[in-house]
């Protein structure tokens, strides 16, 4: 994992009750932002072009495999769930069909946690804010898929489980395990766009 910088939160409070909060990312000049709660905290979440492709490259093999089994609904970006109380928005999703049928909208947040979260790591991340995270999806019942677009890494936790690091280096494949029976997608697929750009990168400033 990449050492992470602390958040800025700009004219937001980081403190709030749940109530607060509600209101607080309802309002018109909020509603675009990306804003998550936890324990009382307020985080506003800040992407680069690096984590929000690869974020966006393993949504997309997640969403075709999805579809294609007529399995469940994914998100991206956007989509905000209600997690053990707290308001998370992955950067990428999977519900299966019936949990979110059952599900309602909570201040734009789906009422439930999803089954899947796909966490790419950004450098406004903090380590403390992402270990709360993942042991809250976990508490819920949540895989989730942490991403490291600059170590090119993911690191794969699943409740009740031991984590799997998977590396590009060492050409591994990541796998949908018992909640996605039958997907797969080799790491060198799902960080292809950036290995392009550091190829580009490198010729362009040979050292």
């Amino acid at each position: 994992m990449t050492t992470l910088t602390p958040s800025v939160l700009v004219n937001v409070p980081t403190h709030m009750t749940i109530e607060e909060f509600d209101r607080y990312s309802t309002l018109p000049e909020n509603v675009d932002r990306r804003l998550e709660w936890h324990e009382g905290e307020v985080w506003e979440l800040v992407s680069t072009d690096r984590s929000s492709n690869v974020g966006g490259m393993l949504s997309g093999y997640l969403t075709f495999f999805v579809s294609a089994h007529r399995l469940g609904i994914t998100t991206g970006a956007d989509g905000g769930y209600i997690v053990n109380g707290s308001r998370y928005i992955p950067d990428g999703a999977y519900i299966r069909i019936d949990r979110k049928a059952a599900a309602k909208l909570v201040s734009g947040y789906t009422s439930v946690a999803p089954d899947l979260a796909i966490e790419a790591i950004s450098p406004s991340d903090r380590v403390t804010q992402i270990k709360k995270k993942i042991r809250n999806y976990l508490a819920a019942g949540t895989v989730v898929w942490l991403v490291d677009p600059e170590d090119y890494t993911i690191d794969v936790y699943t409740p009740g489980s031991v984590v799997q690091s998977l590396t590009l280096e060492n050409n591994d494949t990541l796998d949908g395990g018992a909640l996605l029976p039958g997907f797969s997608v080799a790491l060198t697929d799902i960080f292809a766009q950036l290995i392009l750009l550091a190829e580009a990168q490198s010729a362009h400033d040979p050292q």
